[in-house]
């Protein structure tokens, strides 16, 4: 691999950590700082979203481009709760199965936006497939 293919391989893994470290810290501020309680979804997508913080900390540090094969489930999975998060948000998926307002705070919330009209779901699930497309890239990049 020439040093110029591994710097951007790097330059990408550097973007893909800085997205879920952004994440991560995000949500951290939202649930402690501003003392919002996250629904039973925002949890499960936490749950993904925090071990993807930490790994590709591990491999920007490492230069380990290899790290696809176990970050991309991570975001994948992450990215699908998302996306059924999303669908309920938007109101695809009937109401008698959301599990956001059964037992918990509900998304729907005006203060769960950014900016006044971006869903945190749908924002959690651009940053999955942010995620995603750079690990597909680096995965291809570093193969080649």
């Amino acid at each position: 691999m020439s040093e110029r293919n591994a710097s951007r391989l790097w330059t990408l893994l550097l973007l893909a950590w800085l997205l879920a470290l952004g994440s991560t810290l995000a949500v951290l501020f939202i649930g402690e700082v501003m003392g919002q309680v996250p629904c039973v979804l925002c949890w499960f997508q936490r749950s993904f979203m925090f071990p993807l913080a930490i790994i590709l900390a591990i491999a920007c540090y490492r230069s380990d481009f290899a790290v696809w094969r176990y970050a991309l489930p991570l975001a994948i999975g992450g990215g699908l709760i998302a996306l059924g998060h999303s669908l309920l948000y938007a109101g695809l998926i009937p109401q008698p199965i959301m599990p956001c307002t059964a037992t918990g705070p509900s998304c729907t919330d005006a203060s769960m936006t950014l900016l006044g009209f971006i869903p945190l779901p749908l924002l959690a699930l651009l940053v999955f497939v942010l995620i995603s497309v750079l690990l597909l890239i680096i995965r291809r990049s570093s193969t080649a």
